[in-house]
């Protein structure tokens, strides 16, 4: 990622003027240097990826399961543990969300994302309260964990295509401003 240009190093002749067609982006510059200052982006950035291998070892865990009966305990486990990855994700995700934009949640350029992870964490809640309670069978139990997947598969799109959006925006902005991206 590129840094802004220093604006008292050039004259006003050398600057390009702002591009109406690149949008502001997700971030104000001071967001974006508290994004990039915040502990809380590293935290962030190493539980989404640890999340998606919890997830993948549990749909496999899960599957096998529905198509054999084999290794129950092993799909409960992973579910639960896939469900509290989901958890701190969460929280420290709140924990960012603060530290950036100054709210806990539903910051404007994270709404929708922020709107869709509450659906996910239901899912999986659903699924731990019916675990602990038998409220449905064990069949029924991986069907809501896969239907907890599946919206938790929307939503790490929606996330990674805010994500990609932003650092598009951040690499058209600095072109525009002169400075490579």
């Amino acid at each position: 990622m590129g840094r802004p240009a220093n604006r008292n190093s050039s004259s006003k002749s050398d600057r390009r003027p702002p591009d109406p067609s690149v949008p502001a982006g997700l971030y104000s510059p001071e967001e974006r240097r508290r994004r990039d200052a915040s502990v809380w982006t590293i935290v962030q950035g190493v539980l989404a990826p640890l999340q998606l291998l919890v997830f993948m070892v549990s749909v496999v865990l899960v599957l096998r399961f529905l198509a054999s009966g084999e290794g129950q305990s092993a799909a409960t486990i992973s579910i639960v543990v896939k469900t509290l990855t989901l958890y701190t994700i969460m929280i420290t995700g709140c924990i960012w969300e603060k530290d950036v934009f100054g709210v806990w949640l539903f910051a404007p350029a994270f709404y929708w994302e922020d709107v869709f992870s509450m659906l996910v964490l239901a899912l999986h809640t659903g699924y731990l309260v019916a675990l602990a309670t038998g409220a449905l069978d064990t069949r029924g139990q991986m069907l809501l964990a896969l239907a907890a997947y599946a919206a938790y598969l929307i939503n790490a799109t929606q996330f990674l295509l805010k994500l990609r959006a932003a650092r598009l925006q951040q690499a058209a902005q600095a072109t525009n401003a002169g400075v490579p991206a």
